[in-house]
């Protein structure tokens, strides 16, 4: 069954913990490759190809949680 509706990068990026605005800023290459490539495969497909940039990411742009 499809999702109702589809998760945005930003979106996904949050899930995997990994701070979108720092990401955009430092590595603005990087971001504009990755949203290219969401728009052309799902999201399991993106997981599973970039996996292993996720934790090295999320060790350098940590999503801090919000207070609100």
């Amino acid at each position: 069954m499809a999702e109702a509706q589809q998760l945005s990068l930003e979106e996904f990026l949050q899930k995997k913990k990994i701070d979108v605005a720092a990401l955009k800023q430092h590595m603005p290459e990087l971001w504009n490759e990755w949203q290219a490539l969401w728009q052309e495969m799902s999201p399991q497909s993106f997981d599973a190809q970039k996996k292993f940039l996720f934790n090295r990411l999320r060790r350098r742009f940590p999503l801090v949680a919000s207070s609100t």
